[in-house]
């Protein structure tokens, strides 16, 4: 039943900042935690970040705790990824991910967890 749709990728050189938005419907959204997922080119889908429903919490990919920061905005149903000091190892497309599980380590998809399509983001080495 929901939808994610990603945007904000784009070309951006190194060290610049992008800010991605992932925009959510859903009745359920306040109550997922949500995170940004990405895949480099020939790697596998790989955690970025993670926030709570209520958006206190967050967590990080050790890759790009400091650089990156998750937010959100229930109330337009939006999750933000902004993007700083950006470097060509970020080259990827981000996926948005909603209704995620933790695993002990970190928050991961489960069978049920609903996407976007994702949005490329590319670094020129």
């Amino acid at each position: 039943q929901a939808q994610l749709v990603e945007s904000g990728g784009g070309l951006v050189q190194a060290g610049g900042s992008l800010r991605l938005s992932c925009a959510a419907s859903g009745r359920s959204f306040s109550g997922y935690v949500m995170g940004w997922f990405r895949q480099p080119p020939g790697k596998e889908r790989e955690f970025v970040a993670a926030i709570s429903g209520s958006g206190i919490s967050t967590w990080y990919a050790d890759s790009v705790k400091g650089r990156f920061t998750i937010s959100r905005d229930n109330i337009k149903r939006l999750v933000y990824l902004q993007m700083n000091s950006l470097n060509p190892e970020d080259t990827a497309v981000y996926y948005c991910a909603a209704d995620l599980l933790w695993d002990g380590s970190r928050w991961g998809p489960k069978s049920t967890t609903y996407w976007g399509k994702g949005t490329l983001v590319t670094v020129p080495s």
